[in-house]
């Protein structure tokens, strides 16, 4: 091995401890983690999936909402904080998510998940578009039991105008929610830490967001330790 390969090796180790000091799965509860490992473990099932407002499955338990661009990784993040490969569909094609889908655990439906349309999408119509935000409008005013609405940002792109658009319907429905970073691992140590300040810096005059991002990658499963915390902490009415 050249002294170049062992630089690079050593850079390599170091971005990752310094990511992994940023995500904070390590810092979390060992007995929370246990307990939303345990909450994720249990078979999860689709539910319902509607894009009409009246056909809403029952207000039930404590519901948490994903939300986020077409092509944002949400559908991955999903299978991978639920251990399942297709609990919710991944796809080359953007936009694929057109419906509000439902899922929840088969033991103990305590919790509901439901993943929101893909927004941003550029070949959607007018009239879709038109459709998919008053349904969301109305879900987010006429569920009770929403706790929380994670936004998915894409880390190597940032806040786009779309987000700023849906976290602006968020803070105009009062729905907290709380910002999550995708696709970790494909960012640049030192751009990662720049998209950090820039979000931060865009969500501290909104009255309805968490001031704390959430960092993961689905496919190196960095930050679903954390993320499964937060939402048993949540499923607990904490």
């Amino acid at each position: 091995m050249t002294d170049e390969d062992n630089i690079i090796e050593t850079t390599s180790a170091e971005d990752a401890s310094s990511l992994a000091a940023l995500v904070g799965d390590d810092e979390v509860d060992p007995a929370l983690a246990e307990r939303g490992r345990l909450l994720f473990a249990q078979a999860w099932d689709f539910m319902w999936g509607t894009k009409f407002y009246h056909q809403l499955p029952p207000i039930e338990g404590v519901e948490i909402a994903f939300a986020g661009r077409s092509n944002v990784g949400k559908s991955s993040l999903l299978n991978a904080i639920t251990g399942r490969k297709a609990l919710a569909r991944t796809s080359n094609t953007p936009g694929r998510t057109k419906e509000l889908n439902f899922f929840r655990p088969e033991k103990d439906p305590t919790l509901v998940i439901c993943d929101m349309p893909g927004y941003g999408y550029a070949k959607a119509s007018k009239k879709e578009v038109a459709a998919w935000n008053a349904l969301i409008l109305d879900y987010l005013r006429g569920r009770p039991n929403l706790r929380r609405v994670y936004v998915l940002i894409d880390s190597r792109h940032g806040l786009k105008s779309n987000d700023t658009e849906v976290m602006e319907t968020l803070d105009k429905a009062a729905v907290n929610y709380q910002v999550v970073l995708t696709k970790v691992d494909k960012t640049k140590l030192k751009d990662l830490k720049k998209i950090i300040d820039k979000v931060q810096l865009g969500l501290k005059k909104r009255p309805a967001a968490h001031p704390e991002i959430l960092l993961t990658s689905s496919e190196k499963r960095v930050g679903i330790t954390r993320l499964r915390a937060e939402m048993q902490l949540l499923a607990d009415g904490m």
